[in-house]
């Protein structure tokens, strides 16, 4: 079976630590769409806001990213993270999964995870959101408030990682008809 599990959600709602608990737990291959947006953003020496300003203008970065996450999806046995894997998967999903959380528990997982001050973190995580938002509606017709894509909503702020983990595995588990 060549399963596509997708994790979708905001900057800071724990996408990226959930992916990585679940590729181990399922022995799948862990594609990250942020993770490619940082070493694009890395390699070129700008900031992540700097860097969703010129894909704001530069249609090629997007593309690119849309084609490796499509590829690995095809490809199958890989757990795809970002915000736009569940689209990008499409039909080759068995799960699309989207993680939520508020602004503020958001941003102060960021400004941790990146030590930053919170201001910081506020100021460049709601600029790369409006820039996003405005480039998926306009290269895709895809709104991020629109959750009905999703076969699975879970709030992060309810659960710790442990938790979150927890439940993405005994949905996967009745999804592949696995013990526990």
């Amino acid at each position: 079976m060549k399963r596509v599990i997708t994790i979708g959600g905001l900057h800071g709602t724990g996408k990226s630590s959930a992916a990585d608990n679940i590729s181990k737990m399922f022995s799948l291959k862990r594609v990250s769409a942020g993770g490619i947006f940082r070493q694009l953003a890395q390699e070129r020496g700008v900031t992540l806001e700097e860097f969703s300003k010129i894909a704001e203008e530069d249609e090629t970065i997007d593309r690119e990213l849309d084609a490796r996450i499509k590829i690995e999806a095809e490809k199958g046995n890989v757990m795809l993270d970002g915000q736009l894997a569940a689209i990008m998967a499409g039909d080759h999903a068995d799960i699309k999964i989207l993680l939520t959380a508020s602004l503020r528990t958001r941003v102060k997982r960021i400004a941790a995870r990146d030590d930053v001050s919170y201001e910081d973190a506020l100021h460049e995580t709601e600029t790369r959101e409006m820039i996003e938002r405005a480039r998926y509606k306009e290269f895709y017709d895809y709104d991020v408030a629109n959750f009905s894509i999703y076969d699975l909503v879970i709030n992060t702020e309810k659960y710790d990682l442990d938790g979150v983990t927890a439940i993405i595995k005994v949905a996967l588990c009745k999804l592949f008809d696995e013990d526990l």
